[in-house]
């Protein structure tokens, strides 16, 4: 067994076509099944269904692939980590980052880290907390940036700041009259939610009661905060809004942002990464990229009470 040929079916796998693997992989067609025959009898199994168009995994191929991903992902590893610890600082790093936070954080630091950075090839792609939960274990992406705390095991967290929440209200609602709110005082009014499936809607409903929110007679959810937002600046009610969402914000929108009485809700934005992911000196200069880009009051949750998933 070699990883060359642990390459090859991860390319059909991708592929589901063994002509399209082999000009991925820059061999021919009879090359890479010739290849990935003879690892499929050297293990005794059967790894694609032939006979099927698109080719297909079988069940005992699935679970080899799988592990293939992990050993491909591990090998490419160690070359990465022989650089760095020559000094050479590069390589590939694959990032999932969930939506409500991608638009208000990325444009902070990539540039800086790319200029620093040169020979680092950072890959980045938006997706919610499950996907970058399932990505990261699948060895699909090296780092993800989410809420935190996830308690998922395997998975190690680096917390980097912490976002207040603030409520976001309609022009000429009656809570503008308030300096700061409660928690309570949403449930006199229309409250815009994410839909299902962001982490953020998760802990909105934590902090308000989900009960009256399901009884209001408009239901919409939307895909973004934006989305929200615009809602909010059209019709009457209010959304909540995470800090770094409220930065771009005109003088006349930020007039009506409110915060909370009392201990103010906030949630945890980390790095999470696998334990056994071996490019840490990347990750550390991820890290401190990062955290140099947001306002330093920001990277101490003392100011706040993180508000967590269901």
């Amino acid at each position: 067994m070699t990883i060359q040929q642990l390459e090859y079916i991860l390319a059909v796998d991708k592929f589901r076509h063994f002509g399209q693997a082999a000009e991925s992989c820059f061999v021919t067609q009879p090359t890479l099944s010739a290849q990935i025959s003879k690892l499929e009898k050297e293990l005794n199994v059967i790894i694609f269904d032939r006979s099927k168009m698109p080719v297909i995994p079988t069940e005992t191929g699935s679970q080899i692939i799988d592990q293939a991903k992990k050993v491909v992902s591990h090998s490419k590893g160690i070359f990465e980590l022989v650089a760095q610890l020559k000094g050479d600082i590069s390589g590939v790093i694959k990032l999932g980052i969930i939506p409500t936070l991608a638009p208000y954080l990325l444009h902070r630091f990539i540039k800086n880290f790319i200029d620093k950075f040169p020979k680092v090839q950072l890959q980045v792609e938006e997706m919610v907390t499950e996907d970058v939960i399932k990505k990261l274990k699948n060895d699909e992406i090296d780092l993800g940036i989410v809420v935190t705390p996830l308690n998922e095991s395997g998975l190690l967290e680096k917390p980097m700041f912490y976002e207040k929440f603030f409520a976001y209200l309609s022009d000429g609602h009656p809570l503008l009259r308030k300096d700061k709110i409660s928690v309570e005082d949403l449930e006199s009014t229309d409250l815009w939610m994410l839909q299902q499936g962001h982490c953020f809607r998760d802990q909105v409903l934590n902090l308000c009661n989900q009960a009256k929110f399901q009884k209001m007679n408009f239901h919409y959810e939307s895909g973004s905060l934006e989305g929200l937002k615009n809602m909010v600046n059209e019709y009457q009610g209010v959304t909540l809004l995470p800090e770094l969402a409220t930065f771009s914000m005109n003088e006349k929108e930020k007039t009506r942002l409110r915060t909370f009485e009392g201990e103010e809700p906030i949630r945890e934005v980390s790095i999470v990464l696998t334990r056994s992911f071996l490019k840490q000196k990347l990750v550390e200069l991820l890290y401190n990229e990062i955290t140099a880009s947001i306002p330093q009051e920001m990277t101490s949750k003392a100011h706040g009470k993180i508000i967590r998933f269901k």
